[in-house]
């Protein structure tokens, strides 16, 4: 396999792991070029390499600097922005879980806090009480789990890891 030809693979699977993220396909393509890109790439460089417009290019950048994924990268003595990705992996998974926290979780969180908390005065009440509480125990967990991996260290993180298979 030639390095072109590695290049491509890895961005498109890239694409189709990142859509499980909850990142659209062109972003995370966007997203994988610029992670192994040894220098920042200027708009221009990312639609002709990814043959995409200019408008989806601005789009998936601006949202990849939302997500904290990539950076601005100025070069003296030129006009064009150019972007650099943030090349630890472990920085990007902890971005990756804080952002989808913040996006997915915690307003399922306080939803179910809400629903949770009507009068339980019938039998129906009652038992959609019990399903908001049980939904509210996993979805806890989950938010727990992802606030683990956010704060955690790459060391931590593999411990905690190596420890299920033990």
């Amino acid at each position: 396999m030639t390095f072109e030809e590695a290049k491509d693979k890895f961005i498109h699977t890239w694409g189709t792991l990142a859509t499980q993220w909850g990142i659209n396909r062109s972003m995370a393509q966007l997203h994988a070029l610029l992670l192994i890109s040894p220098d920042p790439l200027a708009t221009e460089d990312v639609m002709e390499q990814l043959q995409i417009s200019r408008g989806n290019a601005s789009m998936n950048l601006r949202d990849l600097m939302d997500w904290g994924l990539i950076y601005k990268h100025l070069k003296p003595g030129e006009r064009r922005e150019f972007f650099i990705a943030e090349k630890d992996i472990w920085k990007v998974a902890r971005q990756v879980a804080k952002e989808r926290r913040r996006r997915e979780i915690t307003p399922v969180v306080d939803v179910l806090n809400e629903l949770k908390s009507i009068p339980a005065d019938t039998p129906e009440a009652q038992e959609f009480q019990r399903v908001m509480t049980g939904l509210s125990s996993v979805v806890g967990f989950a938010d727990n789990t992802l606030n683990a991996v956010i704060k955690a260290e790459e060391n931590w993180l593999m411990g905690q890891f190596l420890k299920v298979f033990r």
